[in-house]
């Protein structure tokens, strides 16, 4: 069964929305998910770098004009 959670990194700024993400992202089995909001308007492009980094899922991405929401899916990975 997938497990799904939310992280709130609104403001906090670089780089601390990707440390949060990454703790929790430990702490999740392989095909879990979840959806990261942030204000901080370079996430987008620090999560897009972090998931090819990572190997992890980057599923969905959606930039309004205040946030930023982020899916993404544990893979496995060699972190």
């Amino acid at each position: 069964m997938t497990n799904v959670s939310e992280i709130d990194l609104t403001g906090m700024k670089c780089p601390m929305p990707i440390v949060h993400l990454t703790k929790l992202m430990k702490t999740l089995d392989d095909g879990d998910e979840v959806t990261a909001f942030a204000t901080d308007p370079a996430f987008c492009l620090d999560v897009e770098a972090w998931c090819k980094r990572t190997g992890h899922e980057l599923v969905e991405l959606v930039n309004s004009e205040n946030r930023v929401s982020a899916k993404i899916c544990k893979t496995e990975t060699q972190e």
